[in-house]
C-alpha cells in the first residue's frame, strides 16, 4: 500500500501546488506595463520557499505516521537512484529514462512521498549534472507534480499485471508531455529574438498568448517532448513488472505501518 495521505499533507501539498502554479503562470495575467524581465531572475525566492514547503510534507506525512526513518531512507535511495539515471541520456533528443522511475515510485509511494521524491530527485540530479540554473525550482515542481499524479492513478490496492503497466505507460507518456509544456510556460515569457507568431505579449488576453505559446511549443520542443513520452512508456511496459515487485517489496519490508512496542 502506498504512504497514507493525511489531512496535514493534503494542506502542504495544495499550498505548494498553488503556489507552483502562480510562479509558472503569473506572467499570462500580468498587465503590459509590468516589468517582467525584472522578475525573471525571481527563481531563487522560489527556491527559497520552496525548500521549507517540501521539509513540511515530510514532517506533515511523519506526524501522521505515514512515515519514518526507513521512509526517509528510502527516500533518499530513490532520490540517488532518479539522479543516476538522468545522465544516462543526457538530455539527448528528450530521452531520459529519469522519467519511468519516478512514475513507478510515485507509483508505489503514494503522492505525498511521491511528490517530494521528485522534487528531491530533480535537484540530487541537477547538482550532479551540473544543471543548476533559475530553472531548477520549476523542475522540481514539475517532477514532484508527475510523481504527486502517478500516487493519485485509481486501483493502488487492487489493479496490478498488464493493465496496472498499460495505466502506468500512458500515464508516464502523458505526464512526460506536459511537463515539456510547462517548462516551457516557465521561459517562454523572458526569451527574446522570437518570431511575432510564437513570442509572448505582456498584456495581451489569454485568448491571444495561449495561441502563440501552443506554436512555441510546437516548433521548439515537442521533438524532445515525444521521445520522452515514448521511451518512459517502452520502459514502463517492459520493465516496469519487476520494478513495481522491487518497489513493493521494499516497501513491504520496511513496515511503515508497523506498530512500534517496548518490551
Amino acid at each position: 500500500m502506498p504512504v497514507p495521505l493525511g489531512h496535514r499533507s493534503v494542506t502542504a501539498l495544495v499550498l505548494i501546488s498553488l503556489i507552483g502554479i502562480a510562479a509558472f503562470g503569473w506572467p499570462l495575467l500580468a498587465s503590459g506595463s509590468s516589468a517582467l524581465v525584472g522578475h525573471s531572475a525571481d527563481a531563487p525566492w522560489l527556491f527559497a520557499l520552496l525548500l521549507p514547503l517540501l521539509l513540511a510534507v515530510v514532517i506533515a506525512q511523519i506526524s501522521e505516521g505515514g512515515v519514518d526513518a526507513k521512509a526517509v531512507a528510502l527516500l533518499g535511495v530513490l532520490a540517488a537512484a532518479g539522479a543516476a539515471l538522468r545522465p544516462l541520456g543526457a538530455g539527448t533528443a528528450g530521452l531520459e529514462p529519469m522519467f519511468f522511475l519516478m512514475v513507478l515510485a510515485g507509483r508505489v509511494l503514494g503522492p505525498g512521498f511521491g511528490f517530494v521524491l521528485g522534487a528531491v530527485s530533480m535537484f540530487a540530479s541537477a547538482l550532479l549534472t551540473g544543471g543548476v540554473g533559475p530553472w531548477l525550482p520549476f523542475q522540481m515542481l514539475s517532477m514532484g507534480w508527475v510523481c504527486l499524479g502517478a500516487g493519485l492513478l485509481p486501483g493502488s490496492a487492487t489493479l496490478r499485471g498488464r493493465r496496472e503497466l498499460a495505466l502506468l505507460a500512458c500515464y508516464g507518456a502523458a505526464a512526460a508531455l506536459v511537463y515539456g509544456t510547462v517548462m516551457n510556460l516557465q521561459g517562454w515569457p523572458y526569451i527574446g529574438g522570437l518570431s511575432s507568431s510564437i513570442s509572448f505579449v505582456p498584456g495581451d488576453p489569454l485568448s491571444a498568448n495561449l495561441p502563440r505559446f501552443a506554436a512555441y511549443c510546437l516548433t521548439t520542443s515537442l521533438g524532445w517532448d515525444l521521445p520522452r513520452a515514448a521511451l518512459t512508456a517502452v520502459l514502463s511496459l517492459t520493465i516496469g513488472a519487476p520494478v513495481l515487485r522491487t518497489l513493493r517489496r521494499a516497501l513491504r519490508r520496511a513496515a511503515f505501518a508497523a506498530p512500534v512496542t517496548f518490551t
